[in-house]
Order: C-alpha cells, then structure tokens, then sequence
C-alpha cells in the first residue's frame, strides 16, 4: 500500500496536481508516520504557497532541530513570509566554516595531483592553509554530502535575511560561504553576481578560491570534465571589464565542445561584454536574438533597453514597453522598460517616476536606481542625482559605476577634490574602465596638471583599443586628449588629435574651432580661416567661432599688408638694378663706337658701320 501511495502521489506532482497530491501525501502520512513524508508533504505546501501549513508538518517530532533540510524548509517559509528574524532565529547566526575546503584539497585526496604540484605548484595564503588544516581534520567527510548541500542552502537563506536587512556585508559573507561549502550552489553565486557584491578583482579570486573538485559524478575524469565545465560556467557570470581572454576561451569552449553557442546565458555574457565595448548594434543583435527565442527572457531586458537607448530607438522602446506593462505588471523591468522609454523621448519627469516604481518594488534592483539618479542629472539637479547615487552606491558596492557618476556630478559643480576623491574610489574597484580613466583625465586637466591628464587620456585610448571598443565612443577622450596637448604647446599633436576626431565623425563646430585656434596659433592664418568658416557653416551664431574668425581675419590682413610691403620693396630694387645695367650697357657702346671710328681715320676707310646693335637693352 505504500509503494501505491508513493506512486500515486507521485504522479499527481509529475501532472502539477497538488491537491491530489496533498491529498495522497496525506493519507501516506498518517499510514506510515515516516519523517520524509511529513517533509514531502511540506514541500507540495511550500510550492502550493500554503507556508503555514507547510511549517506545521515540519514541527512534528521536533523536525526543525534534528534535520537539516527541514531546518531549511521551514527557515525558506519564513523568508517568503519576509519574516527574516524569525527565519534568522531558525539558521542560527554562523556558518558552518568547518566544511568548507580549498581548492585541489579533493584531488590531493585522491592523488590526482603528481610531486611537483604537491610540492609548490600551488601557493597558499594564510586563510587557505588554514582551510587545509580544517580539510585535514576530515570534518567535512564525517557529513552526509546531502546535509552538507543544505548547509550551504542555509547559508544562502542567511545571506537573503541580511540583504533584506540592509547588511551587505554579512549577507556577503554568507553567500560566499554557501559557494564555498557546496560549488554548486547557484543561487549564492548568483546574488554575488547579479547584486555586485564584489569588485572585479574581488570575483576573479574569489573564483580561484573555490574548489570545484568537491564535483563528483562518478569517474574521476567524468567529475575533471565537470568541475572544469562549472568552472566555465561561472566564469562567464564574472565582470566583463577585466580578464578578457579568460572570459573569451570559456565561452568558445561551452560554445563548440558543449553546443551552448545559442544558449540564453552564453549570448547574454557576450551582449554584456559589447555593451562594455560600447558596441551598441552588435550587442542589441545578441539580446534581439534571444528575445526572439524566449521573448520574456527577464534577465536579459536591462542590457537590451540599455542598447535601444543608446540608438535612440524610440518606436522598439515604445512597442516593448507597453507589451511588457500589459503582460507582466508585476515585473520590475516591465516599469524599467516605461522608464527608459520616456528617459529616450526626453520626458524626464514621467521617466523619474516610473523608474521609482521598478525599485519600489523590488529595492535590490540596480538598473532602476542608475535610471532615478539619470533622470536627475537629465535635468541638472546634481544634489537629488548625488543623493540617488549614493543610495546605489551603497546598494552595489562592488559596481564602480556609481562612484564614476558621483564624480561626474562633483565634477560638473566643479568640486574638483570631492570628484577625485569619487573617481579615485571608483579606479579602485575597476582600473580599466575607458569612461572612468576619461573623467579622471578631466580632474587633472581642470586641476592644472596636464602631462597626467595627458597619460590618463592616452591610457584610455589604448584600453579602449585593446577591448576592440567602438573608436567613435572615444571621440570625446581624443578630443580632451587634443586640448591636452594644446595647453602644453604642443600644436603638431593637438592638430593631429582633432584631425582623427573629424576623421571619425566629430564634425561639431568646437571642433572646428579647436582646429582654428591651433592653427592660428601655429601661424597657419589662412588654415585657420578655413576651419572656422567650417565652424560657422555647422553652427552659424556660434560666438566662440566668430571671434575667432574674426581675429584670423584680422591676423591674415597683416601678414598680407606685410607680405606687399616686402614685395615693393624687392621690386624697387629690381627696377634700380634694371636701370644701372642699362647705363652701363649704353656707356660701354658709346666708347666702343669711339673706338670705331677712331680705327676708321686711321686705315682711311668711310662710311657707316656695318656692325648691327645688339638687343642686350
């Protein structure tokens, strides 16, 4: 009989039938009085959303205390509940560092690893000796591998209960510490990564740290092959703004041996890492193909809003917005979607509200914040955008985004230490930023040190070609780059800037007048003349490019009055010069005919000469 109602409730559960289900499981309880039934029947509970009913199963014969995955249960109904401190009173207030391992432990268990690599191939810090040491102590093997999976789940619970709480640094810690204990724990990771809980350096150690060799399916070259394809795959979740070839050789991996090249999270890891690039169209056609598989593909709408308005794609704005709005009014990035639309048609007020909406209701979610303190900024209200930076900044402490954008708002007040001060901070958490290293090249230009802004500019650049970036979203960092060189007297140089940068697209009339003054003060008048009318032709009433002009024109007039003065000059002289060779040409043949004639009395002969004149005059 209960092998039937074993199967019977199972199918029930297969078909989503949780009232049959409930109502065998029930039955099955109270013919066995078997603890992992009462957790089952929990568990139809918890899906079904009956979280009271479900804990009422798991307190029978103290459930709670002496199990953990009943612990857990019951801990997750609180959570749901948002009854975090009496789901914190459940899990306790520690983790269970204990099982934690390092990296290779689990190999050197099983001799995977040869002398040499035992002997100094891998160097260990303090904190992984330590780990050793616990490794050693064989605490962990003494667990059940599924107790200790719903230690690490727990720890995630713990992590959860924080961050409602507003204590991301515990809430840090216990994330890390489920990842730590059980690799495979997802949900964890996942939190670090989507949240931004750590800096760019901070994942990529993190990464090294965990030991994936805990993987076991089996043979010991099946759960290698695992443990490397886990690795990959996490891999792909860390920041796009260091370790490139690191994040590249992965996706190509997953892509070709494992046939994940149209996977949803390989295409999205991608568009993530062009949007970076500030390659706009090329990561809109990697979201636009995963929408047209999965169209309420959540995770990927941030990027794919981002990218249509940087394209000022008003229309795909307006038609994607309203779909999501109608189908799925309970989404956050449904309202993020309205709130970009309007950010994109410039109505900044409505904009400003619906992204209030989109972070009201869920107040963890990052886009909808950076949007808020946008639309102030929009506007020129630098406190309200200050304030609502600093709230995300506080929120996602591992992004260097807000800190960027604080120092973007410090620096258009013209507060030049408060900016540096933010900018430095952002450079901590990611130095290889193109956006970051421009604005901070701007402090050091404001603040009179030239020759850094200079290097800072450079460096910019040169990432920005490594990361094969799109040049035109540089055109700004070359044209500041050009005004360095300017102000240091550098004009070959300047010029040559703000050449590349109408080369590329740049054709505003402040760049024309850059090129103007440069040229003017090269002493290249008629070159600077030229370049200001073109200023003028783009904007006619620019005041900066008429006075300019006008003193080109003035500075030509003078070197054309000057250049006449000398050209009389030198014709005066080749007209005295003309003259005195004609005198003596006429004094030397008027001798030459006295001669002549005196030659003629003497031999007796008469007559004219037959001696023609020459044309020499």
């Amino acid at each position: 009989m209960e092998k039937f109602l074993r199967d019977w409730r199972q199918d029930a559960l297969n078909k989503h039938q949780y009232e049959s289900a409930i109502f065998i499981g029930d039955k099955l309880l109270a013919l066995t009085n078997n603890d992992k039934d009462a957790f089952w029947l929990a568990q139809v509970h918890f899906s079904t959303g009956n979280y009271t009913h479900a804990r009422s199963f798991l307190t029978r014969q103290d459930l709670i205390n002496n199990n953990p995955s009943c612990k857990y249960l019951a801990a997750h109904c609180f959570v749901k509940e948002g009854k975090f401190d009496e789901a914190l009173n459940i899990l306790g207030d520690k983790n269970p560092t204990h099982l934690i391992t390092a990296p290779g432990s689990a190999r050197r268990k099983l001799q995977h690893l040869d002398g040499s690599a035992r002997n100094g191939l891998f160097k260990q810090t303090k904190a992984e000796k330590k780990l050793e040491r616990a490794d050693r102590s064989e605490e962990r093997d003494k667990e059940n591998i599924s107790n200790i999976r719903f230690e690490a789940a727990m720890c995630y619970l713990r992590g959860v209960c924080y961050a409602k709480q507003n204590a991301f640094d515990r809430a840090k810690e216990c994330y890390k510490d489920a990842v730590r204990i059980d690799v495979q724990c997802f949900e964890a990771f996942d939190q670090l990564m989507k949240n931004s809980l750590m800096s760019p350096q901070e994942e990529w150690k993190f990464l090294e740290c965990l030991n994936f060799d805990i993987i076991s399916v089996g043979d010991s070259s099946s759960s290698q092959e695992a443990a490397e394809f886990t690795r990959m795959l996490y891999t792909t979740r860390l920041s796009k703004y260091s370790h490139p070839e690191e994040f590249t050789t992965a996706t190509e991996t997953l892509s070709t041996h494992y046939n994940l090249s149209e996977n949803p999270d390989i295409l999205l890891a991608k568009a993530e890492l062009l949007f970076t690039q500030c390659r706009f169209k090329e990561a809109l056609a990697l979201t636009t193909s995963i929408l047209a598989k999965d169209k309420y593909n959540f995770n990927t709408f941030p990027i794919h809003l981002a990218c249509l308005h940087e394209l000022n794609e008003k229309n795909a704005l307006f038609l994607l917005s309203h779909d999501l709005a109608d189908r799925h009014p309970s989404e956050p990035c449904a309202w993020l979607a309205v709130g970009v639309y309007y950010l994109t048609i410039n109505r900044i007020a409505e904009a400003r509200r619906f992204f209030s909406k989109a972070s009201m209701m869920d107040p963890h979610y990052g886009p909808a914040w950076i949007g808020f303190a946008h639309t102030f900024a929009a506007e020129g209200e630098h406190d309200q955008a200050i304030s609502a930076y600093s709230t995300a900044a506080r929120l996602f402490q591992g992004t260097h985004l807000p800190q960027l954008f604080l120092g973007m708002q410090n620096l258009q007040l013209n507060n030049m230490p408060l900016a540096h001060e933010y900018l430095n901070t952002a450079y901590d958490l990611c130095s290889t930023d193109p956006l970051l290293l421009n604005e901070l090249g701007v402090v050091f230009y404001h603040e009179d040190h030239r020759s850094e802004a200079i290097k800072i500019f450079k460096l910019a650049l040169t990432l920005a070609e490594q990361i094969n970036s799109d040049p035109r979203a540089w055109i700004a960092t070359r044209a500041n780059l050009g005004h360095a060189y300017r102000r240091e007297y550098q004009y070959e140089l300047a010029l040559e800037q703000f050449e590349e940068v109408l080369r590329q697209g740049g054709k505003d009339a402040g760049m024309f007048c850059a090129k103007g003054l440069v040229l003017l003060e090269m002493g290249d008048c008629w070159g600077a003349v030229v370049a200001l009318h073109e200023a003028l032709a783009v904007s006619p009433q620019d005041p900066i490019a008429t006075e300019l002009l006008s003193k080109a024109l003035e500075a030509s007039e003078i070197v054309a009055i000057m250049g006449q003065s000398e050209e009389d000059e030198f014709e005066r002289k080749i007209g005295a010069n003309k003259r005195d060779a004609v005198t003596a040409r006429r004094t030397r043949r008027a001798n030459k005919d006295q001669v002549d004639d005196e030659e003629r009395r003497m031999t007796g002969l008469g007559g004219d000469s037959m001696m023609l004149d020459s044309d020499e005059d």
